[in-house]
Formats: C-alpha cells, structure tokens, sequence
C-alpha cells in the first residue's frame, strides 16, 4: 500500500480544508507506485461494477499505465490527512467510446468515482466528498457540465447520483455495460449551492 506520507510530494491538483474531517487533496496516480493499493481496491466484490474483479496485478497495472500516457484521461486518488479515500478519474467525454451514446461537447468532463473500503464511518461522506470533486471539475477551464455512466444495475451509485442531484438521462449501451447517464450542469450546481447557504 502506499504510505501516507509519500503523498506529501505528489502535485496537488485541489484542497480544501473540509471542517471536522481534515485536509481534502486531490494527487495525481502514479501507476507504478499505487498499483498494490489500486489492485487491492478493484479486486473487492464491493468494486465489482468497476469491471477489474478478475484482472491480475499486471493487467491493471497496464490499464492505468495507459490512462497514464493519455491527455485526455487522468487518473487521481483522493486523500485526507494523508490516507487515500478513493480512486477518482475524469475524462474528455468527445474523446472517449461514451461520445457514441450521447452528444458529447467539448464543454463536458465525464468522472469514474471508486471509493475505498471504510475503515471508520464518516458522517455524510459521499456527498461532501462528492461536493470537492465537483467543485475541482468545475474549476477546469471550459468545462460546464458532467457526465457519468454507471452501469444501470448499480443501485447504490445512483442512489448517489440523485443525493448530489445529477439529471438522470437515458440508459445507453457501452461496450461494457448498459450504462444509466447522468449530467449535472455549472448552473444546476450553483443553484443548489446558493440553496444550501442560509441567507444573511
């Protein structure tokens, strides 16, 4: 696994200081160096909708390699207080298979969310932690709206969905999957901010 403070020289991409959890920052995956954390992570029968459940160490450790090599794929783990929370991808959706299914924009960011095992409960994690990560993507120059695509049997992800209010939009076959799309604009997003801030 990797060790907490070998995050401490990896780029930070965002941080946030989120209040009674600790200091939230996005690093860039290094391949060669997380694969032991990332193997163990997609091996689970919790992470089965990832699609690695039988893939070997190797095999992911090349997948993510080639994610690596890519501009328009990024691979990311997600920290607090050193410890990783989740494994956290964004993509050019006109650059990927997705852009078949919908018509993709050069203005949308497409993002893969894995989270890792809990190892103590945290109160309204998903939620907040989803909050950082859409307010990274939003701060991407150009990029007004996001795109997911779990796959449609995957309960608990669109549950999640409609807890930080994406748009569900029709269920679509990928290569994969039946995938179920969901899209949250910029202005879709600021508007629930403006509602959860009390006025003064």
């Amino acid at each position: 696994m990797t060790a907490a403070q070998d995050f401490a020289t990896r780029t930070t991409v965002y941080a946030e200081e989120l209040d009674g959890w600790g200091a939230l920052r996005i690093v860039p995956l290094v391949p060669a160096e997380d694969i032991d954390l990332i193997h163990e992570w997609v091996g689970q029968p919790r992470a089965r909708f990832w699609g690695m459940l039988e893939k070997s160490r190797e095999e992911v450790l090349e997948i993510y390699e080639f994610l690596d090599s890519l501009d328009t794929h990024h691979a990311f783990l997600v920290e607090l207080d050193g410890q990783p929370l989740a494994l956290f991808q964004t993509y050019e959706p006109l650059h990927d298979p997705v852009s078949e299914a919908y018509p993709a924009r050069e203005e949308d960011i497409g993002m893969h969310l894995l989270l890792a095992p809990a190892t103590r409960p945290i109160p309204h994690f998903t939620p907040r932690l989803a909050t950082s990560l859409i307010k990274y993507m939003f701060s991407l120059p150009g990029k007004d709206r996001i795109v997911v695509e779990p796959d449609a049997r995957n309960a608990k992800a669109l549950r999640r969905l409609e807890a930080t209010c994406f748009e569900l939009g029709p269920i679509v076959q990928l290569e994969e999957k039946e995938a179920q799309l969901g899209f949250l604009t910029r202005a879709g997003f600021e508007e629930i901010r403006a509602q959860e801030v009390p006025a003064s």
